[in-house]
């Protein structure tokens, strides 16, 4: 294990040692909403976030650093942004779900280098690092070894009432629950991604996602064998809005399933 991926990890476990504190005095937090009640956030997300952004900077301090919480801040080193989400799936946590994740990502040049995702509630940690394979603990993960979308398990982000895009994904629906196996919501993006990675589903894909959801699960399912790309098959583009994240073996159905609701 590399001393960046020491550093993330680091800083993943104090912010999940602080969030499973505050949900023991979920009804005290202060909950403030972005867009509506579908779209809140807690003091334990700011509190996550200063947390990990403080261990990040005193790794690195020339590095940028773009979280949820408190936006874009440049570094001097222009090359290397850290991505964090403090809490992914606060709705989840809010409601006693275990489903949520500290999700740290490093880019470099705009590409995902290394990654984190951290379940504190189930304590399990995933992470990778170009090159170095993919992890839950110390176990070495990889993606499904089921061929056919027919026996595949999707993960899928359903559009909630802030979100676009709910035509496209009655669209979706059509098209693809007549012929898997299962698909599910688990209401944290960085979970679905992690999951893809370790086998448990076949494709995660959502059509309104923020870079910081989706940023660590990139280089945990490449390092797993899998393929991320948009939502039409481009190269990912962090800032783009869509992820696909499949195995090979199903990723050009499911490009085709995922097409614009107006295509044959």
């Amino acid at each position: 294990m590399s001393p960046l991926i020491s550093a993330m990890i680091a800083a993943a476990d104090a912010a999940g040692e602080g969030l499973i504190a505050d949900r023991e005095r979920i009804a005290t937090l202060t909950i403030h909403s972005k867009a509506g009640a579908a779209d809140m956030f807690t003091e334990a997300d700011l509190k996550a976030e200063a947390t990990v952004r403080e261990r990040l900077m005193a790794h690195a301090p020339a590095y940028g650093f773009l979280g949820e919480e408190g936006g874009l801040t440049p570094g001097s080193d222009t090359d290397h942004v850290w991505v964090v989400d403090p809490l992914d799936g606060t709705t989840n946590f809010l409601t006693g779900s275990p489903l949520f994740a500290v999700n740290i990502a490093l880019a470099k040049q705009g590409e995902v280098v290394a990654g984190v995702t951290y379940v504190p509630a189930m304590d399990e940690l995933f992470w990778a690092e170009t090159g170095s394979g993919a992890w839950l603990g110390e176990r070495r993960i990889h993606i499904s070894a089921r061929t056919t979308i027919e026996e595949a398990v999707l993960g899928v982000g359903i559009p909630f009432a802030t979100k676009p895009n709910h035509e496209q994904f009655y669209t979706e629906m059509e098209r693809l629950t007549p012929r898997v196996t299962g698909i599910r919501r688990l209401g944290a993006g960085a979970i679905d991604m992690a999951w893809v990675a370790c086998g448990r589903h076949d494709a995660y894909w959502e059509q309104s996602v923020s870079a910081w959801d989706m940023a660590a699960g990139v280089v945990i399912v490449r390092e797993a064998g899998g393929v991320v790309t948009d939502t039409r098959g481009n190269a990912l583009d962090l800032m783009n809005g869509t992820v696909l994240a499949s195995t090979p073996a199903i990723h050009e159905e499911m490009l085709a399933a995922l097409a614009p609701a107006h295509a044959a």
